[in-house]
């Protein structure tokens, strides 16, 4: 498949100026929005190419942006460039080589809701990025693509950006516009949504950097090209942040429904130092594992969830035979244990629990039960809290025991990891 949000980026001697971006076809998405569309076709021509978001749920763009009322007033985009899911890192890529293609997306999506201001929240750890982003945003400014009357057409749209302090929750939307407010990043119960009730009490988008980047391309191609690429229900390219034990770990930009086998062994190159391939995370750290029996599983929203796993960020972490799961289950536990916010009394105990009992089974102190009290505080966790923090704690500790429970169970019998020696995790 040909290139379309990696394209530029990976053109040589590209530098992601906003001469480069333009001499590339830049804002000629943005130009074609503002003269051939009032703002409910560009909504209508979204919801046609079947965008979902590429952040981690999924959720149709077009159909979020259709929940903004109509009625004037104060509305807001929240653009969330804080990609702190573990194994992935497609949106820094995006960010750093190509911002212009991300303003450019979020002036369509503003344009498109009626809103006036945006805000670009921003990982804490990106520098880059956030210096990358104030340069291309200040050139887009002096150009007049962004700010009042906004080449000629009357709209007036300023963008800002934000950076965050580092933390994992702040990438739950909710918990992004508390930070944004300048709260503690703690995420809010819903209802009320966002789209109803967001920045500032009110409402507000908010869309993933790799969502809002594909704009610029649908606009000027059309919803029908997009909806062609992919399956029925999950359309578009998307970029696959593949890492681990594979010849050529990197960023992919495939049809969404490319399988797990194609997409580690012809574009990753296989497994590295010529092993087995024992266990794949498809959709960052919170997506339950899957095995060397699933590589014929496409990587489309509605086939990783008939496989009991999902799709999330794109972060697809490849573990080969000499990978120990129960120090890959104690690593993402003490993650989870340590990103909780504390709100809420499943997450902050639940997540604190299972760390400890995994440090034990690791450390060879594991007990008869243990495994038992695991599965008996994951039931516990899901779908009980205010966010999803808690679920993506669960889920992954639970399918490395649906997978790999003897490997588990020899850890505690022997008091001992059965793959010393050998363990490359």
């Amino acid at each position: 498949m040909e290139k379309v949000l990696l394209q530029r980026a990976e053109t040589p001697g590209y530098t992601g100026s906003l001469a480069d971006y333009e001499a590339h076809g830049g804002y000629q998405g943005l130009v074609k929005a503002l003269r051939e569309y009032t703002p409910d076709q560009l909504i209508e021509v979204v919801k046609k190419s079947g965008l979902r978001g590429r952040g981690g749920a999924g959720f149709p763009a077009g159909m979020k942006w259709g929940f903004i009322p109509k009625a004037p007033g104060p509305k807001y985009l929240c653009c969330n460039a804080d990609e702190s899911e573990p194994g992935t890192f497609k949106d820094r890529q995006l960010i750093e080589q190509d911002p212009h293609q991300l303003i450019e997306g979020i002036l369509i999506a503003c344009y498109a809701v009626g809103i006036p201001t945006a805000y670009i929240y921003c990982r804490g750890e990106f520098a880059h990025g956030a210096r990358v982003l104030i340069r291309a945003l200040d050139e887009a400014r002096a150009k007049g693509y962004v700010g009042r009357n906004i080449l000629g057409s009357g709209a007036n749209i300023e963008v800002h950006l934000h950076r965050g302090a580092g933390a994992y929750i702040c990438g739950e939307e909710t918990g992004l516009i508390e930070s944004l407010e300048g709260k503690r990043g703690q995420p809010r119960l819903k209802p009320p949504f966002p789209a109803v009730e967001g920045l500032y009490r009110k409402p507000t988008v908010v869309n993933n950097v790799e969502t809002l980047s594909n704009l610029p391309h649908i606009v000027l191609r059309g919803a029908e090209w997009f909806a062609g690429i992919g399956t029925p229900k999950s359309t578009g390219p998307r970029l696959f942040s593949v890492s681990g034990h594979v010849r050529r770990p990197g960023n992919y930009e495939l049809p969404i429904n490319v399988s797990l086998r194609e997409l580690i062994f012809t574009h990753a190159g296989g497994m590295r130092d010529g092993r087995r391939l024992k266990a794949v995370i498809p959709g960052g750290s919170s997506a339950p594992v899957l095995t060397d029996q699933h590589l014929d599983v496409t990587m489309d929203f509605e086939a990783l969830a008939a496989a009991g796993t999902m799709g999330g960020s794109g972060g697809v972490i490849v573990m080969d035979e000499t990978t120990c799961m129960a120090r890959v289950a104690e690593i993402v536990s003490r993650f989870y244990a340590h990103e909780s916010c504390g709100q809420c009394t499943q997450c902050r105990e639940g997540t604190a629990w299972l760390h400890k009992i995994l440090a034990r089974i690791e450390r060879g102190g594991g007990r008869p039960g243990d495994l038992e009290t695991i599965l008996d505080a994951c039931d516990n966790m899901k779908g009980k809290t205010i966010c999803v923090l808690s679920d993506a704690a669960a889920m992954p500790i639970e399918s490395y025991l649906k997978y790999f429970r003897d490997e588990f169970e020899q850890h505690i019998r022997e008091r001992a990891c059965p793959l010393r020696g050998v363990a490359d995790f």
